[in-house]
């Protein structure tokens, strides 16, 4: 089967794709046709060495799947050949999506919503998953809370903001002007232009001084030292950003905050959520462009530098299989 490896870390160049054996399902594992996967920050993160004492070269990278199981192994109970399925792989295994094959366990496994294609639901696992540990697992959102997404129209963002309006939240985000209008589309009660405005001076301003109930950051910087000032009393500050630096976290102590930093895991209970939102349209896969593997240098320096483009929001989706053969059910 074809993949693309990382023999060493580092740039885009490295990746080559070549012939590699075709994986064979253990006890409890299925092996799943890969018709699409997605890039993730975390994919060009491990690509340039970020994670290098986690992983052994040669390596396949890649944390999205959207299949359909072509061979299950002995002990599998919940799934069959042909069942269509999406996930997230087992993180720093050194086996990831950038293949035409890949073998999961079952208990990681989904089965894909019926009204997407697998382009778009290659776009979910990794992260409407996170955006649901965050939400749900974490913060434990509630009807009626309020909450600030930073960077609404990132891939985890984008995702962030429709569960949390799906969970009766009154939400918030920033981005820049052009992506305001899609964002209120999505669900987002009040778009503010972090370019033009200071968000903690409008948060103030909108709420009357109270501040919100959560904070969800996918941006990283200050944003964990200076969220505590529009956090409400007892509210949360939830980040997926490695902390590079200290915090002074002294607003956040005024306020008795509680900060969750998250590492999505992966789980059949997560994925089996998300596909009830997506198929009662509660939830909408926002899949920006399309490369195939052969060009997957292209999609990472894409993801690498959209920060420079104004214009470009949502996910990058890569074709594994030809999409002649995805079936979309409406």
């Amino acid at each position: 089967m074809k993949a693309a490896i990382l023999n060493e870390f580092g740039p885009v160049e490295n990746f080559e794709i070549v012939d590699v054996p075709m994986p064979k399902p253990g006890f409890g594992e299925v092996l799943v046709k890969v018709f699409a996967t997605s890039v993730n920050p975390l994919d060009f993160q491990v690509r340039r060495g970020d994670y290098k004492n986690e992983l052994t070269l040669p390596v396949i990278t890649g944390h999205d799947v959207s299949g359909e199981i072509v061979e299950v192994g002995h002990g599998v109970e919940n799934f069959k050949v042909g069942d269509q399925v999406y996930y997230t792989p087992e993180i720093f295994n050194g086996q990831g999506s950038y293949a035409q094959y890949h073998c999961a366990n079952e208990s990681i496994i989904g089965l894909k919503p019926k009204n997407i294609s697998h382009l778009e639901a290659a776009t979910l696992p990794l992260a409407a998953g996170t955006a649901w540990e965050m939400l749900v697992t974490r913060a434990q959102l509630k009807v009626n809370q309020t909450i600030l997404v930073h960077g609404g129209a990132g891939g985890v963002g984008i995702l962030t903001i429709q569960i949390a309006k799906a969970m009766g939240a009154i939400v918030f985000t920033t981005a820049r002007k052009v992506h305001h209008q899609v964002l209120r589309e999505l669900g987002a009660d009040h778009v503010i232009d972090y370019e033009n405005e200071n968000y903690i001076d409008a948060i103030q301003q909108i709420t009357g001084s109270k501040g919100v109930d959560v904070v969800i950051d996918t941006i990283g910087g200050n944003t964990l030292s200076d969220s505590g000032q529009i956090l409400s009393q007892m509210g949360q500050v939830v980040t997926v950003v490695d902390i590079e630096k200290p915090q002074n976290l002294i607003h956040a102590w005024g306020k008795n905050a509680t900060y969750h930093f998250v590492f999505t895991r992966q789980n059949r209970n997560k994925l089996e959520e998300i596909t009830k939102l997506v198929e009662t349209k509660k939830l909408k896969p926002v899949l920006n462009k399309v490369f195939l593997l052969s060009e997957i240098s292209k999609a990472h320096s894409l993801l690498e530098n959209k920060i420079g483009d104004k214009n470009f929001y949502g996910k990058i989706g890569i074709q594994i299989h030809d999409t002649n053969s995805d079936p979309i059910k409406n």
